[in-house]
């Protein structure tokens, strides 16, 4: 516990006693009046009985003033509580990264249902999204206007949810299908460059792709993956056709699996949309556990006990003060 304002104490200590001094000085001699035979009353039981009550609800009026005073005096002095707390950094920037094929529109649609949701809860992240074929279209950009971020991505799931219309135009520029490498290259230059002021905000990719490459891409996935640490971009690669031809280090699903974890993120494999969500909730927490904020000392009011023992006193007073009245 600490005063702010702790001169306020010696101050009004000062004042009490001046005060004191000024009503002792000013104070004339007490104007009595003889009579005779006095001590027949004041020798009385219930004389001497009274005498020692008044007494009593004087001294304790002087020690409840004082009380009130002192207590009055430390709220004034504003009494602070300093904590340290280390609360989470939520200034994540997050790129929905979709391999639009043919095989992956309801995964896709599952992911741009959880994030329109999560679009609503989001407060500091940003959120952008790419979506890639045989070429890439970036949908928006990262953005943390949620609304139209939200309203995007409602638009992206009845896109996939229907598998036509204009959404998709633009992914079928290039020769081939599903270039992972074009395509993570292009959600990874999304993010701004680590010179600009944003080098400490968590960024991340959650790539959604049944990683069967038909064609020869620009970028390999190895020349992603470098692009992507070298932005210190996190990859998050969920596969839903797991499309895998065993455990050699040549084979497609472990080299996904290698630039993924080379990254810092992880890869999943799904068996149904249905687990969509529960994996974006594993990257949630992933990413939140990962970035902290430095310990803040907080400094906070903490006037409750002295204005408490203010009121009580004054209470008190206030009782005696009627209790004192001829």
């Amino acid at each position: 516990m600490e005063l702010s304002h702790w001169w306020i104490l010696p101050l009004a200590a000062a004042a009490v006693a001046v005060t004191a001094w000024l009503y002792r000085r000013r104070r004339g001699p007490a104007r009595t009046r003889p009579i005779a035979h006095g001590e027949r009353l004041t020798d009385l039981p219930q004389y001497q009985q009274s005498l020692r009550r008044h007494r009593t609800r004087l001294a304790l009026a002087v020690v409840l003033g004082a009380v009130f005073l002192a207590a009055t005096a430390t709220a004034a002095a504003r009494p602070t509580q300093r904590t340290v707390e280390q609360p989470e950094i939520r200034n994540r920037d997050i790129v929905l990264c979709l391999d639009v094929s043919g095989s992956m529109t309801s995964t896709d649609a599952a992911l741009a249902s959880v994030f329109q949701g999560l679009a609503k809860e989001f407060d500091g992240e940003r959120i952008g999204m790419v979506i890639f074929d045989s070429s890439s279209v970036q949908l928006f950009p990262l953005t943390d206007d949620y609304q139209y971020a939200a309203e995007q991505l409602t638009r992206a799931k009845e896109a996939l949810d229907s598998g036509a219309g204009s959404f998709f135009d633009g992914t079928w520029n290039g020769e081939g299908s599903s270039l992972i490498g074009d395509g993570l290259a292009s959600c990874i230059q999304s993010f701004p460059d680590t010179d600009t002021g944003d080098a400490k905000r968590s960024r991340s990719v959650v790539l959604a792709t049944d990683n069967f490459l038909s064609g020869e891409p620009i970028f390999t996935l190895d020349e992603a993956t470098a692009l992507a640490t070298g932005k210190s971009v996190k990859v998050y690669a969920l596969n839903p056709g797991d499309m895998d031809y065993g455990e050699q280090p040549d084979q497609p699903g472990v080299q996904l699996r290698a630039a993924a974890e080379r990254t810092g993120g992880s890869y999943f494999t799904l068996d149904s949309p249905d687990a969509v969500p529960g994996i974006v909730r594993k990257v949630q927490e992933s990413e939140a556990t990962s970035y902290l904020a430095a310990p803040q000392a907080v400094v906070a009011d903490a006037p409750a006990w002295p204005l408490g023992i203010a009121l009580l006193a004054g209470s008190g007073m206030l009782l005696l003060g009627w209790r004192l009245e001829p």
